[in-house]
């Protein structure tokens, strides 16, 4: 029993020993081949503010042909006017909770709440508005440029 004591504490300090050393020798972003990785930390991303929204283009140009993919945060009690996309469009709720509502006819009223952590299609030609409640709603948007919005508002 005490030979098994002996030999569980030797294999838990080579353990200990182990990690230590691989907090140690850890690499840092500046180790790896940019070729291979291409990273972006939070503060070297570069937003843009309009009266509504905040966004951020993480990769290609959502206004050319192309996938991209953008940030986009809705400031709290903002939203969009009935619209569509020519192609489809896939959201990812990061944080907040998102208000989205369907038809050409506006009414805010009728916005129904998409919790953080949703997956969400915006199918291509299809009327849709959206924005935020009382909290930002933080979403990652995906898609295949021109990313443009065609008004279809019926008054």
């Amino acid at each position: 029993m005490l030979r098994f004591r002996i030999a569980s504490a030797a294999l838990l300090l080579a353990g200990l020993a182990g990690v230590s050393s691989h907090i140690v020798s850890a690499r840092t972003l500046t180790d790896l081949n940019p070729r291979a990785i291409k990273i972006t930390l939070p503060s070297d991303i570069k937003w843009t503010k309009n009266a509504a929204s905040e966004r951020a283009t993480l990769y290609g140009d959502p206004s050319k042909p192309g996938y991209y993919a953008e940030l986009v945060k809705w400031l709290p009690h903002n939203n969009s006017h009935p619209h569509y996309h020519p192609n489809d469009r896939f959201i990812q709720v990061l944080s907040g909770t998102w208000m989205v509502q369907t038809g050409a006819k506006y009414d805010p009223a009728g916005f129904v709440p998409v919790p953080a952590g949703s997956f969400v299609v915006h199918a291509a030609k299809e009327i849709h508005y959206d924005g935020a409640g009382d909290e930002p709603a933080l979403l990652l948007i995906s898609g295949m440029g021109p990313d443009t919005s065609v008004n279809a508002e019926e008054k």
